[in-house]
């Protein structure tokens, strides 16, 4: 990455790094209707570094338009929407490749799918639902990333849209350090049998790292309860008084950290269930020339849990701060680094034997990669997303009935039904309900009728949906709040980084704003 880039990007860099930002910066993406939704999403995206941008609108600039999208003013009245927002998005960021297309999404969704295959991404606004049914299939066939977004008066709903996302960052908020308590490795063992928590220099006694502190006492629980460690709640409180024998004075951060992390010892072998589930996955059992890298890496992964891990995945290799002699925790990083280096080497050798027995370059996947894989590993996620079809089809019936009669999702599945209604309102009339003050009592019986008929396509047979929501979806009569739209579009552009960088883990659902009620909620259905 160019040092310019460096310096313009450094505050988000800190969150995703050099790698995360160098996928942002090969990005294509692409953005359907320019509205406030769509131009807040996509001023985010570029604000934040992505390669090119191409706004897809083939509207005029109204007045309304000048109320609620701030990329927009009078001077641009009458003129193109998606000129007149690259021009302003163009100027936010100078490095970033932009251009427009004036003409209808739906026109491009019709007459020229291939449109969309050289986008990294999509970002569908405003879309009815028939539009994004066909768009979604178009994007599967190209494995082009499909986001979808929509704000409608108060209320709106970000959703993604492809077959499979692989995380290799997932970044957890709270992850328990892999120091291996349960498990230590000769290495680690002989490290700590070289310090006795006897000894009588306190300033030594009091800077032994816990790490070291935990494999002794474990050791000799473990010398007393048939080679066990503690796993019941009253042995696990036994275990921190047999630590605390060993304080000299009660100052003695290194032993309070000791007790705070007694519970590291206690943890299972082996690995997660999560994990279990993507080593199982046929993705990996089978891979060939066309699997995708990340498959390729599980299956070495597999291989190496078997064989050289027994049972466990590869060493992390970090360790956190603690109260310790420099030199101590200096060892103990050497060790634990050595660990991770020759449980890379292992997988890289397997990684490699796997590229050339299914006919790939065996140098095709870098070393960088590999580590980044194996200091990861116990964080692995992979997300699917049924295609927007499944869901209308064949919906989640038990979670909607389970949405229906929860008091605090009752407002989001209304208006995730209130939203599809609008959609078969607006197909049917060719406009959205509320539209003219003098049909707003009949709109609102429309919409009540339509919405009736969802419910009862998605399985919610006699149940109902409040009047005022109703009368609401009508009184919005289609309107993009600026405040509700910026929310909507924020989410999207969140959503978007996500999936780019293939950091952090994107949504799962239908993310469901209630305005109302200013609460986000995502939807399982």
């Amino acid at each position: 990455m160019a040092a310019e880039s460096k310096t313009k990007y450094d505050r988000q860099l800190r969150i995703w790094g050099d790698q995360g930002q160098t996928e942002l910066e090969k990005a294509s993406v692409c953005l359907l209707n320019c509205g406030p939704t769509g131009s807040e999403a996509l001023k985010n995206l570029v604000l934040g570094g992505v390669g090119s941008i191409t706004v897809v609108d083939g509207t005029k600039v109204e007045k309304h338009d000048l109320g609620n999208n701030f990329l927009l003013d009078e001077v641009s009245l009458g003129q193109s929407k998606a000129k007149c927002v690259c021009a302003f998005l163009q100027e936010l960021n100078d490095a970033v490749k932009a251009k427009f297309v004036e003409e209808s999404p739906e026109a491009l969704i019709e007459r020229n799918p291939s449109f969309f295959s050289p986008f990294t991404l999509v970002i569908a606004t405003q879309l009815l639902e028939i539009s994004l049914l066909k768009l979604d299939k178009i994007c599967r066939q190209s494995n082009v990333m499909l986001l979808v977004a929509r704000s409608y008066g108060l209320t709106g709903l970000v959703r993604i849209c492809l077959k499979e996302h692989d995380v290799v960052e997932s970044k957890p908020e709270h992850f328990v350090d892999d120091l291996r308590l349960h498990n230590p490795w000769p290495e680690l063992k002989e490290f700590a049998k070289t310090m006795d928590l006897n000894v009588t220099d306190p300033v030594v006694h009091k800077h032994i790292p816990y790490i070291v502190i935990l494999i002794h006492v474990a050791e000799k629980w473990a010398d007393g309860h048939g080679g066990c460690l503690p796993t019941t709640r009253q042995e696990k409180k036994e275990f921190k008084d047999l630590i605390k024998g060993y304080m000299i004075n009660m100052d003695e951060e290194n032993y309070k950290e000791a007790i705070e992390s007694s519970y590291k010892v206690s943890l299972p072998h082996g690995i997660s269930s999560q994990l279990r589930q993507i080593i199982n996955d046929n993705n990996a059992a089978e891979v060939n020339s066309a699997s995708p890298d990340f498959w390729i890496l599980v299956a070495s992964l597999k291989e190496f849990i078997e064989n050289e891990g027994a049972g466990e995945p590869p060493l992390e290799g970090s360790i956190p701060d603690m109260t310790s002699l420099t030199e101590y925790y200096i060892s103990l990083q050497r060790i634990y680094q050595a660990k991770f280096e020759s449980d890379c080497l292992a997988i890289e050798h397997r990684v490699r034997t796997i590229l050339k027995r299914i006919g790939r370059d065996p140098d095709s996947i870098s070393r960088a990669f590999i580590k980044n894989f194996c200091k990861n590993t116990r964080k692995l996620t992979v997300c699917r997303y049924r295609p927007l079809e499944d869901e209308l089809i064949s919906p989640a019936i038990s979670e909607l009935q389970k949405y229906m009669t929860d008091e605090d999702f009752s407002f989001s599945v209304s208006f995730y039904i209130l939203l599809r209604a609008v959609d078969r309102f607006t197909a049917n009339y060719n406009r959205f309900p509320g539209l003219f003050d003098n049909e707003m009592e009949e709109d609102i019986s429309r919409l009540k009728t339509i919405a009736v008929g969802v419910l009862s396509d998605s399985g919610l047979h006699g149940s109902t949906l409040a009047e005022d929501l109703i009368n609401e979806m009508c009184r919005y009569g289609g309107a993009e709040i600026h405040p509700v739209a910026a929310f909507i579009g924020g989410v999207a552009s969140q959503e978007a980084i996500k999936l780019i960088t293939k950091q952090f883990v994107p949504l799962n659902g239908t993310l469901v704003f209630n305005g109302i009620d200013q609460k986000s909620q995502v939807l399982a259905v």
